[in-house]
């Protein structure tokens, strides 16, 4: 490090305010030091073999660190990401490189790192926890911050400065490969379960990322990075709200852009939304980050760039303050464009000064800012020495992995034979029975990265589902048989497994998806389909195993919904689990036993017949069944859907005010009770449907939830505060609105299964409300006992 970091200089006083910190080193910067701050390195990434990003086949030469580092370095792309590392090593060798960083640069600037962290750390031995998918089914917030605090720690005593998650983007089109990356199909669910990960993660240190700003989900024919057609009404009631909720309550400090473009517009060359919505309106004052390679596509597919240079430009411009995952076009062609006066050197600044208060903010322009991990012990200078000695699948996590895999799987259809009576005989069929990585989704290390380095162990303990269901029921007699693969077209033994069906008492039949990356599995980034039904002949086998006559149970392990047509009246039992994560297999099997009471509930709905998308409950009344339409988009399940092993009744509906201003809010309560003979977890769902509007409105949409656990015989009173401004919409003008007239809130099971509803009336003048609006009910649970009633705040969103 050189002599000036030494000195006692503005920008290494942590009394300082951060502003007159990076002000003040901003000053002293050339602007080849400021470009350096803009821009990632991916080391040990390459062109050759399967990509783990789009387009990295294209990659350039790996960049010269001994060029780029005198100038500094903003960031450092996935060293524990990118191929398998013991994690002790890798903390040794990510302090090296940050000491050769700080020491290359005049001013001891480190580099900050970032990882994937969307369901887990993806590094090898790390957790692989449950998909967002699976955090939706929870409707549980609390659980994933916890989560996501236990993945921030992680990251953090390694070495790891950021994480790129969550993912926000509401899913539209359940053919999209990513529909396992997301949370639902909702936007409240999604930024209510969103916002508590962002805060877990934060809370634990390290800067969260949003993603992807905005509209990616909602791609054409759901294919991966398609063009967006999309109103602006739809954009902004449906894609945004999870953003705006993230960006005003979770404390979050980096967003990326999305790949797509919206009806012509690259979100990368977007200023109006990632500078006129994200900060001017939204005041968001963190950094904004390129998806891998996005700036150079905005040359190479989108074609609003002629040149490299020009595409840095355009989305500096725009608001685009780093560039990942290496250098690009923010190296030298941007440099280029700056000397040649093509780009105004303000922007260049700007971007600077945020990523510079962001490394001031995480300490690392502190005087006593050191690069040694909290992981490691004091002065661990050996690779040998210290492998082995960083675990990040400690006990506590694979607690929380089993918490979550547990409350997310839903029992979707149950004709009696669940939970399971210690059956003498049990046939274990399908591609996903003996098969570990059943329950991992793409991003997940061992899917992600692993699958490429088949040598290589998957460094966490993955027990199958057969392998849980012989420790879970020892018992009984068990007989495995794959009967086809996961998506191969070999349907010869079927035949097999339907003779062990028939010498069975009960069927677990573990269908599903294999996860992976661009078209090397069935789910995933790249992974888009043509049609909902299950991969493969999976189909095929499930309708044999039908007609064998034993009972079967559907066990679908999945990134997305399937439609599994008459299948699903006809198996005993359905049983859905979205990636699960490690503990999966003993999850299943605890439900299946009893041990585990379900608790999950849809986030997305399972349409009746594979091509009847794209179809979400988030729909308008003429997107549902018509006598002009042959094409009924109903489905066999719908969102919020979920059964237990115990019943519950609901009643006692009141309201308090039957009409309220537009600008007041209508409490509401009802009564529910566990009137079974076992425990159990209610998922009170409230939706809100506005029959009469200015423009068309979704029949109904989710505006808030209750998580409740009641034991048998026990009851417990939700009282729901309903502030108007969740009536809100955007209006023909394109500003959004509260109107005066009817509504009704409906109060269900799920969106098919409404059990109360009240009318309510808002009166007074059209109001109009803006990002200031209030976005949640205020939801409090009170257990009612026969001498008191003790109330309980439900905590949706708050740290």
């Amino acid at each position: 490090m050189s002599n000036t970091t030494t000195k006692r200089v503005p920008w290494r006083d942590a009394s300082l305010p951060p502003a007159e910190r990076a002000d003040a080193l901003l000053a002293q910067m050339t602007l080849e030091e400021k470009t350096a701050q803009l821009i990632g390195v991916w080391v040990g990434a390459s062109a050759d073999g399967a990509e783990v990003a789009p387009h990295q086949h294209e990659m350039n030469e790996p960049p010269d660190l001994e060029s780029l580092l005198p100038a500094g370095l903003g960031q450092l792309t996935r060293p524990f990401g990118t191929k398998p590392v013991d994690a002790g090593a890798g903390a040794l060798s990510l302090m090296r490189t940050q000491e050769r960083i700080a020491a290359s640069n005049r001013f001891g600037i480190p580099a900050m790192a970032h990882e994937e962290c969307l369901a887990g750390f993806a590094a090898w031995g790390a957790t692989a926890y449950p998909v967002p998918l699976a955090w939706g089914a929870t409707f549980n917030p609390q659980l994933v911050r916890r989560m996501a605090g236990a993945i921030g720690e992680d990251l953090r005593r390694v070495g790891v400065h950021q994480g790129l998650a969550p993912v926000l983007d509401v899913v539209r089109d359940a053919r999209w490969g990513r529909v396992e990356e997301t949370i639902g199909e909702d936007p409240y669910l999604v930024g209510s379960i969103a916002t508590a990960y962002i805060q877990g993660l934060e809370q634990a240190g390290v800067v969260a990322t949003l993603k992807h700003f905005a509209g990616y989900a909602a791609s054409r024919a759901g294919r991966n990075l398609a063009p967006v057609s999309m109103g602006p009404r739809e954009f902004a009631d449906v894609v945004l709200p999870p953003f705006e909720m993230a960006v005003r309550e979770s404390g979050v400090r980096s967003v990326m852009h999305a790949y797509t473009d919206t009806d012509g517009v690259p979100s990368a060359a977007d200023h109006s939304l990632l500078t006129g919505l994200l900060r001017d309106t939204w005041g968001f004052d963190g950094t904004v980050v390129a998806d891998y390679f996005g700036i150079g596509f905005l040359q190479d597919l989108h074609g609003v760039a002629g040149s490299r240079g020009e595409a840095a430009g355009a989305a500096l411009a725009a608001g685009v303050d780093v560039e990942l995952p290496t250098v690009d076009a923010y190296g030298e062609h941007l440099l280029e464009e700056l000397k040649a006066g093509r780009v105004n050197p303000a922007l260049v600044d700007a971007a600077a000064r945020r990523v510079l208060l962001q490394k001031i903010g995480l300490g690392l322009l502190d005087e006593d800012w050191t690069p040694a991990p909290e992981a490691l012990p004091a002065g661990a200078a050996d690779l040998e020495a210290v492998q082995s000695t960083v675990d990040l699948d400690p006990p506590g996590n694979r607690e929380l992995a089993r918490e979550l895999a547990e409350e997310s799987i839903v029992l979707l259809s149950n004709n009696g034979i669940l939970p399971l009576q210690a059956p003498a005989r049990i046939a274990v069929v399908g591609p996903n029975a003996e098969n570990p990585m059943a329950f991992l989704g793409c991003y997940s290390f061992p899917a992600h990265v692993g699958s490429q380095f088949p040598q290589t162990a998957a460094g966490i303990d993955l027990p199958t589902v057969a392998t849980s269901l012989r420790n879970q029921f020892p018992e009984s007699s068990i007989e495995y048989v794959a009967g086809c693969g996961i998506d191969d077209l070999d349907a010869s033994g079927i035949a097999a497994a339907v003779a062990a069906a028939r010498n069975a008492d009960v069927v677990i039949a573990a269908l599903g998806d294999r996860a992976g990356l661009f078209g090397r599995g069935t789910s995933g980034e790249g992974c888009d389909v043509e049609s909902l039904v299950l991969p493969g002949v999976q189909q095929q086998l499930l309708d044999a195993l039908l007609d064998s006559g034993t009972p079967v149970v559907a066990v679908l392990l999945t990134g997305r919904p399937y439609a599994l047509g008459t299948a699903v009246s006809r198996a005993a039992a359905v049983v859905q689990a979205f990636f699960p994560g490690e503990d999966g297999g003993p999850a299943v099997a605890r439900v299946l036993s009893g041990a585990v009471n379900p608790s999950g509930r849809l986030p997305v709905s399972v349409p009746a017949t594979p091509g009847s998308q794209p179809a979400t409950y988030l729909a308008a009344p003429l997107a549902g069944p018509t006598d002009v339409s042959s094409i009924d988009p109903t489905p066999a399940f719908g969102f919020g859907h979920g059964l237990s092993y115990t019943q519950f009744a609901w009643d006692s509906l009141a309201v308090e005010v039957r009409e309220i201003g537009t600008a007041g809010e209508a409490v509401a309560s009802l009564t529910v009770t566990n009137t079974g003979q076992r425990d159990g977890v209610e998922v009170v769902q409230l939706y809100l449907h506005d029959p009469v509007a200015s423009v068309v409105r979704p029949v109904q949409r989710l505006i808030g939830y209750a998580r409740v656990p009641l034991q048998a015989g026990g009851s417990s009173r939700i009282r729901f505060t309903v502030p108007a401004d969740l009536a809100s919409f955007t209006g023909v003008d394109g500003k959004r609105r509260v109107e005066p007239g009817e509504l009704e809130l409906r109060f269900g099971a799920s969106s098919t299964d409404i059990r109360l509803s009240a009318g309510i009336a808002l009166s007074g003048p059209v109001r109009s409300v803006d990002h200031n609006r209030r976005l949640h009910c205020e939801v409090r649970v009170e257990e009612v006992h026969s001498e008191a009633v003790d109330s309980v705040p439900v905590d949706v969103t708050a740290p």
